[in-house]
């Protein structure tokens, strides 16, 4: 078995296209009109008909419900950031934030509740302590990770 991708509901799947191509640049690889397939491995599906498929009514779709969260990384978050903040469609669940790691992150909502998370790429966490002056030992201690997955993201 062979995992294929994640298939998320949307109440408007133009809109939805738009969204995810305008805000995480991802590209519509398939249409096929009630569901549609997008570089990275997200599929989209009206909920119209994703609700036929598993035999549920309209209430029983429950959008918002903060169970999961759709995941990506990004290797310059300033300037995801300053494009996140000229979106006026982006409601926030937490601005930019530093983790315990050092990742800085950042969790939004895509127009149907979907909990977004755009994390700078943990290379460029490990190259701005490097930068910073610590040592491959700091930064895996600061990082809570081998010394070796340290040394395997400066490559």
């Amino acid at each position: 078995m062979q995992f294929s991708s994640v298939l998320i509901s949307v109440k408007d799947i133009e809109k939805s296209k738009k969204f995810f191509y305008d805000v995480l640049g991802l590209e519509v690889t398939s249409d096929f009109g009630a569901n549609v397939i997008l570089s990275g491995g997200i599929a989209l599906q009206t909920a119209h008909t994703w609700k036929s498929f598993i035999d549920k009514n309209d209430d029983e779709i429950v959008f918002k419900n903060k169970a999961y969260e759709l995941y990506f990384e990004e290797d310059d978050i300033e300037a995801f950031i300053e494009k996140l903040n000229n979106n006026k469609e982006i409601e926030y669940i937490n601005h930019l934030m530093e983790h315990s790691w050092g990742q800085r992150v950042v969790r939004f909502y895509d127009l149907d509740g979907h909990i977004i998370e755009v994390g700078e790429s943990l290379k460029v966490v490990v190259k701005r302590f490097i930068d910073s002056g610590m040592t491959i030992k700091q930064t895996a201690v600061r990082m809570d990770v081998p010394m070796e997955y340290v040394k395997s993201l400066i490559k």
